[in-house]
């Protein structure tokens, strides 16, 4: 089994819950019936690349298919009062439902008031696009220690600026740890590499695009085979477009 792994000089029987990390009716409902997958995300980007006209039909269906996994929904305003109102919708499409605030809106206004009225009103969050230690500082003073939280950390994007995001991870854990209910997500992973990192941190939670689920596949694979494999793919590709010299 590929749950059982030595790699990175750290045996893994990965605690890390996977969220499958899309917006595509049919690959929820496939991807529900795989015992890897502990939750799931979406994002309006992702709305947006599947097509979705109808969010709240889209939305009570997914969480629907979801339950009793827990499912991410996001609010759409960049008026911090219009997303309160948005949130206070979003929570009742499904009691698996977590509420997605950004961590600021598009002016860069901290939404830190908001985050803190609702946790006070027990809405279960996950607040999203964080990327510093300070505002993961910032976000954690305005959660609830007795209500559902996640952290969505960006550590692909912080890796896309040519930083290690390890580090930061590594301080946003002692952070959030603090928080009774608050989970660490490892958000925007770019390789099966980044489910290692992310298990040997202590993250709870990564999210998983269909292309990462793929590549679990490989877990543990054997490198001489892999290599081998590659050639073939090489060779194949070659002859099959009929290249010559």
């Amino acid at each position: 089994m590929w749950q059982y792994l030595t790699l990175l000089g750290v045996t893994l029987n990965f605690k890390i819950k996977m969220f499958a990390d899309g917006a595509d009716i049919e690959e929820i409902r496939k991807l529900r019936q795989n015992p890897k997958v502990s939750g799931f995300t979406t994002n309006p980007t992702l709305l947006a690349k599947s097509g979705v006209l109808d969010y709240p039909a889209f939305a009570k269906e997914a969480a629907k298919i979801a339950h009793p996994h827990p499912i991410s929904f996001e609010v759409i305003s960049d008026d911090l009062d219009e997303m309160y109102e948005q949130a206070k919708k979003i929570y009742t499409w499904g009691q698996n439902v977590y509420v997605k605030i950004p961590v600021t809106n598009t002016k860069g206004t901290s939404t830190g008031s908001l985050i803190s009225q609702l946790a006070k009103e027990g809405v279960a969050l996950n607040v999203t696009a964080l990327m510093t230690i300070k505002q993961v500082n910032e976000v954690c003073s305005n959660l609830k220690s007795d209500v559902p939280s996640v952290v969505s950390v960006f550590a692909g994007r912080i890796a896309d600026a040519g930083i290690d995001p390890i580090p930061v991870m590594n301080e946003s854990l002692v952070i959030t740890s603090k928080l009774e209910k608050c989970e660490l997500l490892w958000a925007s992973p770019r390789e099966i590499l980044n489910l290692i990192q992310a298990e040997k941190v202590g993250c709870q939670i990564i999210t998983m695009t269909s292309d990462l689920w793929k590549k679990t596949a490989n877990l543990g694979i054997n490198l001489e085979e892999f290599s081998l494999s590659t050639v073939k793919m090489f060779y194949n590709d070659a002859i099959n477009s009929n290249l010559k010299i």
